[in-house]
């Protein structure tokens, strides 16, 4: 069976060339899918560093690239009317040729919603309430309906998105783990779902999410589970290791800052990659985002594209 992995490139401090360049050679080495970060404020350590806006870097990865699916991991749902993610959705899936992955999450990062006075709800758990509505709301838009609500918080009247995507079925992804309501809205409506932390921690989360699908009437094996993991491939552990921290001093993000949660760390040799992810595997993994920081380690990107996918299964 395959095991798909993709790339998503850390946009802060990172200048556009430096992103195509990066995404081009994921593209050309057959990585399965090529993401970017949904932030507008830099979402590792210090918040005043520059970083590009998802989708229209996203569309211009698209035209420069062939054979990646590409997507946001994952759009911030409260920066957007749900019918404006499914016309970006749409616009990607057009000039990508049919490759667009919609991303979506109940977002998480409260200062860039004061910054650029967007709404940020009271709780996580009206997020979330919002992020299952507006998926609902994607999900038939992008199916060709039209659609008028007049519940909830999005309203729209008599709308249908043209031209209608190239793909019958834009797959979407969502990500986190919040085992009440957030795999609730994965078993609902994610063609993808996407959360970090060891095998069994992962092995935990995907019975649970079996258990919401039971609920809903979904079969969980529509779902691709997938992990995401920082990777960077060296001959041992230290050396890449001083490249993750080379990094993060780029990034200016200091260890207790950092959002990445160490059991997806996976720094060293090619075969030590190998037996962290048949860990993986036996929990119910079927496919890996693996996250890249800027400056972008495309000797880690030759390395398992030539090493450890050729291996996989």
């Amino acid at each position: 069976m395959a095991f798909p992995i993709g790339v998503c490139l850390w946009t802060q401090q990172a200048s556009w060339p430096e992103i195509l360049q990066a995404a081009e050679l994921a593209d050309e080495l057959g990585f399965e899918s090529i993401w970017t970060v949904d932030h507008l404020l830099a979402p590792q350590g210090e918040e005043d560093q520059p970083i590009l806006e998802g989708w229209s870097v996203l569309n211009a990865i698209a035209s420069r690239t062939s054979r990646a699916r590409l997507g946001l991991f994952v759009a911030a749902n409260t920066f957007r009317h749900p019918a404006m993610t499914a016309k970006l959705a749409t616009t990607l899936d057009h000039i990508s040729g049919g490759r667009a992955i919609v991303g979506l999450g109940a977002a998480w990062h409260v200062r860039e919603h004061a910054a650029y006075d967007i709404d940020f709800g009271s709780s996580p758990g009206e997020r979330i309430g919002w992020l299952d509505e507006s998926a609902g709301l994607v999900r038939r838009l992008l199916d060709g309906e039209t659609v008028s609500t007049t519940d909830g918080r999005y309203h729209v009247d008599e709308l249908q998105v043209l031209p209608n995507p190239v793909q019958a079925h834009v797959p979407m992804a969502i990500g986190g783990a919040g085992e009440r309501k957030t795999l609730r809205v994965v078993a609902q409506h994610a063609d993808i779902w996407n959360a970090m932390g060891s095998p069994e921690w992962m092995a935990r989360k995907i019975g649970i999410l079996g258990q919401h699908c039971e609920d809903v009437g979904r079969d969980i094996g529509d779902i691709t589970l997938t992990v995401g993991a920082n990777i960077i491939v060296r001959r041992d552990a230290d050396s890449a290791a001083r490249v993750y921290e080379h990094q993060m001093a780029v990034n200016r993000t200091a260890e207790e800052a950092n959002v990445t949660v160490p059991e997806v760390r996976w720094f060293g040799p090619a075969d030590e990659l190998l037996d962290r992810l048949k860990g993986y595997i036996d929990a119910g993994v079927q496919g890996l985002v693996w996250e890249m920081p800027y400056p972008f380690d495309l000797d880690s990107l030759r390395a398992v594209a030539e090493e450890v996918k050729p291996r996989i299964g």
